[in-house]
C-alpha cells in the first residue's frame, strides 16, 4: 500500500463520532471566523475581478456563491476561498518549519458538501480532515525553506476534504489526493519582494485544482498514487523522507490552530498586541514616538520583519502592507487597531504612517526564536521624544492556543465584517446556523450566504 493509499484509508474511516466536543467547537468558531472574513472581502479588488470572470464564463449552477449566485464546484471553491483569503484575517498554524491557514480549505469543502446534498456533521467531518492533513504535513514535511510556498502541502488537505464530502471509497479518495497534489507544487516567489494579489490567490487557485482533481477521481480518473515516496514524488523532489501513520492519526488538530486578533499577518499578532497595550497603560500618542525596538522571533523576521524575503521598509499596496511588521505597528499606534480599514490605498501612503514605520526597527532575537512556536514571543522597547523608556515582553496573545478567542469575540468580528453586507437579522441567522451546524443541512447555510450583499 502507498502513503497515499494509507491517508485515504484514514480518509474514508474519519467519522464525526471521531472528533471530541472540543475540537467541534474549534471547528465552528473556525468555520464562523472565516465567513466574517469571507463577507469582510466581498469588494476586494482581486475579488472582483474574479467576479466579472466567473460572470462571463458562467457554468453549471451547482453550488452557492457568498454574496449571491451559483457556479460549478470547482469555481464556487475558488470564490468562496478567495473570500475566505483575501483580508489574510482568517486562523493560522504554526509549525517550526511552516505556517499554513487550514481554513483556505472551507472553500472547498463547503461546495463540495452542498453539491453532495451533505448535513453540517458531514461538514464538520471533512473539514476535520482537511485540518488534520494540512496541518501534520506542515508539522513534518515543511517546504519553505526550499522554495515552495505552504500551498503546497494544502493540496493534500483539500483533496482530502473534498473526497470526504464526496463520499469517495479508498480507491477513488487516494486518486483524488493524488489528482489534487502532482501539479500543486507552488513556489514560495508568492510571498517575496514585490507582493501582488497572487498571495492571496494562491490557496484559492488550489483548491480550485484539488476540487477538480477529486470530481474527476468520483468519475474513475486515476493520479499518480506513489506521489509522496515515488521517483520524482513529492518526497523524492521536494521535501525529503518523512512518515506519518495515519492509522494512529485522529481529528484533533484543529485545537492546536489560532485565530487572528488583528488583520494582519499571523507572525505580529502579539507585537501589536503588546504596542497598543503599552499605548494604553501609558497614554503616548504616535508623534511622541522617537523609535520603536522589537525583538522577535527568526520566523517572523524572514517574513514581515526585513529578512530573507525582502525590504518591509517599503510599503505602497494592501499585499506589502499586511506583510510588513513596520507598517503593522505604525497603523495600529496611530488608529487604535489593525483593521481592513487599515489597507485602504490612501491610508497607506498617508505620510503619519509612511513616517512613523520608518523609525520601527526589528531585529531576531535567538531566545525568542527559541520559544517559537509553543509561544509567540516579542519585546518591544518604545523611545518617546520626551527621553522615557517604555518597554513590553509578550509570550502569546488573544487567540493564541493558549489564550483562546470566545466564541463571543468571534461573534463581534463578524459584527464589524459583515454590517456593509448584512442586516442583523441576517447576522443573527448566520451565527446561530453555524452554532447549530450539526443538526442541519449545508444548503441551509450557503441559502443564508447567498443571501448577503451590499445594503443600500
Amino acid at each position: 500500500m502507498t502513503l497515499v493509499e494509507e491517508l485515504a484509508n484514514f480518509v474514508v474511516r474519519s467519522e464525526y463520532e471521531h472528533i471530541s466536543p472540543e475540537a467541534r467547537r474549534e471547528l465552528k468558531v473556525r468555520i464562523l471566523d472565516s465567513i466574517a472574513c469571507a463577507i469582510g472581502a466581498l469588494e476586494g479588488e482581486p475579488i472582483l475581478l474574479i467576479r466579472q470572470q466567473l460572470e462571463e464564463f458562467g457554468g453549471a449552477p451547482l453550488c452557492t456563491l457568498i454574496g449571491g449566485g451559483k457556479a460549478p464546484p470547482d469555481r464556487a471553491a475558488f470564490y468562496n476561498g478567495a473570500l475566505v483569503r483575501y483580508l489574510d484575517y482568517n486562523d493560522s498554524f504554526l509549525a517550526p518549519g511552516e505556517t499554513c491557514h487550514p481554513s483556505d480549505n472551507l472553500g472547498a469543502v463547503l461546495a463540495a458538501c452542498e453539491y453532495a446534498d451533505r448535513s453540517g456533521r458531514d461538514l464538520l467531518t471533512a473539514l476535520a480532515v482537511a485540518y488534520q492533513v494540512h496541518c501534520r504535513l506542515s508539522e513534518v514535511a515543511p517546504v519553505r525553506h526550499k522554495g515552495f510556498d505552504h500551498t503546497t502541502q494544502g493540496a493534500y488537505a483539500c483533496g482530502a476534504g473534498v473526497a470526504k464530502a464526496l463520499g469517495l471509497d479508498a480507491q477513488r479518495t487516494a486518486y483524488a489526493i493524488a489528482l489534487a497534489a502532482t501539479p500543486n507544487n507552488a513556489l514560495r516567489v508568492t510571498r517575496t519582494g514585490h507582493l501582488s494579489h497572487w498571495k492571496g490567490l494562491a490557496y484559492p487557485h488550489t483548491a480550485f485544482v484539488a476540487t477538480h482533481g477529486a470530481y474527476l477521481a468520483m468519475r474513475g480518473v486515476t493520479g499518480p498514487l506513489e506521489v509522496f515516496e515515488g521517483n520524482k514524488g513529492f518526497m523524492d523532489a521536494i521535501a525529503g523522507r518523512f512518515y506519518i501513520d495515519w492509522s494512529k492519526e485522529d481529528l484533533e488538530m484543529v485545537r492546536k490552530t489560532i485565530i487572528k486578533k488583528y488583520n494582519a499577518e499571523i507572525h505580529s499578532q502579539s507585537a501589536i498586541e503588546g504596542l497598543l497595550e503599552l499605548q494604553s497603560e501609558h497614554s503616548f500618542r504616535a508623534e511622541d514616538v522617537e523609535a520603536i525596538y522589537l525583538d522577535t522571533f527568526q520566523v517572523a523576521f524572514m517574513i514581515i520583519g526585513g529578512g530573507e524575503e525582502g525590504d518591509k521598509h517599503v510599503v505602497r499596496t494592501k499585499e506589502e502592507a499586511d506583510h510588513s511588521l513596520p507598517y503593522m505597528l505604525a497603523v495600529a499606534l496611530l488608529d487604535g487597531d489593525v483593521g481592513p480599514e487599515q489597507y485602504e490605498p490612501q491610508r497607506i501612503v498617508a505620510n503619519d504612517v509612511q513616517s512613523l514605520l520608518r523609525r520601527i526597527h526589528i531585529r531576531p532575537d535567538d531566545q525568542l526564536s527559541a520559544r517559537f512556536p509553543q509561544e509567540m514571543p516579542a519585546r518591544l522597547r518604545v523611545q518617546l521624544r520626551d527621553g522615557r523608556v517604555l518597554e513590553k515582553e509578550k509570550k502569546d496573545y488573544e487567540g493564541f492556543h493558549t489564550r483562546p478567542m470566545s466564541w463571543e469575540r468571534v461573534v463581534q468580528k463578524l459584527e464589524h465584517l459583515a454590517s456593509p453586507y448584512t442586516d442583523p437579522s441576517l447576522r443573527k441567522e448566520i451565527v446561530a446556523c453555524v452554532e447549530q451546524l450539526e443538526n442541519v443541512k449545508v444548503r441551509e447555510l450557503t441559502r443564508l450566504l447567498e443571501q448577503v450583499k451590499k445594503e443600500g
